[in-house]
């Protein structure tokens, strides 16, 4: 394992974006609001021949795909150590304060822990590969409550388990175990009882994090399980709509991990395996949805999808070894552009800037976005980190630019100075 010091970081608060709930001193999955469009600024527009400074790197995480989250002073993250799934608090320098083991983990094919936790307050919520859930004392790591959600449920699961991040809302937690007895779960944040539960949907769930949206009067939990994109009202677990989205062939199992993306009634959902991808409208009331275009184009694997002046970009999968980079407009579906870099990958967005990790080998790609052509201003690449794909989602903090890469984490500089 390898230590360098840092600078300390601070909590930023969560930004609203057309009609996304928000919360303050809540760090989750994709800041903010899940839409990977960071609320960063005063960030490097181009990076030395070598990439931005390496402020320190640690090798000695258990192995996993998580992203990190802030909280406490802290970095959290986890990995999969066998049978267990294990929560990770680093302190702002990158050494381990702490580790505690949440859950069981997916065993079977794919088994790194991929779920990344969800922190508000002193409070850590984590969902393990197998669908259990827990709460943990942010500093100590000590348990608070856990609840096997999945397994209390009768809970089914795709073939590579679970990787849902816990959502918070007000005093509730909501998680999507699907199968025959019901769809999505609210527990109590404080106590892990549950609240409600919705119907089922008889279908498995997917590997996705859901959004929160206040739209149409009602505040609802937008999510993709494995064969559809569906809604259920916050207050009570009622199911608002539901639309089919399936593979156009082949008979593979689907992937299904992408967010959806949310902005003045219309939500993207793409799937990956050539499943392509669709925009929904949602009716005045809520209660009901329509599709209003697709396209075969974005057909995102599991690297996420940003909306910027009107445009969606993101890298889509042409198989499960390659894919390219692409823009679409997000009110016809519209094809821009589509490039070939490397391979497939993770996206955000940042003062300006789009980053980009693609997966096979590890390059990081700093682009402009523009409608109009693949616009790439610096590279460089990843060389921490045991074999393995390059999964993680970047993460920006405080001028500071978090990578994953298997059992390592690396934090580099990219403030302006």
């Amino acid at each position: 394992m390898m230590i360098i010091r840092t600078h300390t970081l601070a909590i930023c608060l969560v930004s609203i974006l057309s009609g996304i709930v928000s919360a303050q001193d809540i760090s989750e999955w994709r800041e903010e609001n899940r839409t990977g469009n960071s609320a960063e600024t005063g960030l490097l527009k181009s990076w030395p021949a070598s990439g931005p400074e390496l402020i320190w790197s640690n090798t000695g995480l258990a192995k996993g795909h998580s992203s990190v989250t802030f909280g406490n002073n802290k970095i959290y993250t986890t990995g999969n150590s066998g049978n267990d799934d294990v929560l990770y608090a680093l302190d702002m320098n990158g050494k381990i304060l702490w580790q505690t083991v949440y859950g069981r983990a997916w065993t079977a094919s794919n088994p790194e822990s991929r779920a990344t936790p969800t922190v508000e307050g002193n409070r850590v919520y984590c969902t393990s590969g197998s669908g259990d859930l827990a709460c943990i004392d942010g500093n100590t790591g000590k348990i608070i409550w856990t609840y096997k959600a999945s397994e209390l449920h009768k809970g089914t699961y795709g073939s590579w388990g679970i990787a849902e991040s816990m959502l918070i809302d007000g005093n509730k937690v909501y998680y999507s175990p699907g199968g025959p007895e019901t769809m999505t779960i609210a527990l109590d944040k404080t106590k892990g009882t549950l609240i409600w539960k919705s119907a089922s949907l008889n279908d498995k769930p997917g590997y996705v994090s859901p959004i929160l949206v206040n739209y149409g009067g009602k505040k609802m939990i937008i999510n993709v399980s494995l064969g559809n994109a569906f809604a259920v009202d916050a207050s009570n677990g009622d199911i608002l709509w539901k639309i089919a989205h399936e593979a156009r062939g082949g008979g593979r199992d689907l992937i299904k991990c992408v967010t959806p993306l949310f902005s003045n009634g219309r939500v993207y959902v793409t799937g990956g395996y050539d499943t392509g991808g669709m925009m929904i409208e949602i009716a005045k009331d809520g209660k009901s949805a329509k599709v209003i275009w697709t396209d075969k184009v974005l057909d995102v694997h599991h690297g996420g999808v940003v909306l910027v002046n009107g445009y969606i970009y993101g890298a889509n999968w042409l198989n499960n070894g390659n894919g390219n980079w692409c823009c679409i407009d997000w009110n016809t579906g519209k094809k821009m552009w589509e490039e070939h870099w490397y391979n497939k990958g993770s996206i955000i967005y940042a003062d300006g800037m789009l980053y980009i990790y693609e997966e096979k080998t590890g390059n990081v790609g700093l682009l402009k976005p523009d409608s109009q052509k693949f616009d790439l201003v610096s590279t460089f690449k990843v060389t921490q980190g045991s074999p393995g794909p390059y999964w993680a989602h970047p993460v920006i903090k405080n001028g500071i630019l978090y990578l994953r890469h298997s059992n390592a984490l690396m934090a580099y500089n990219i403030k302006a100075k």
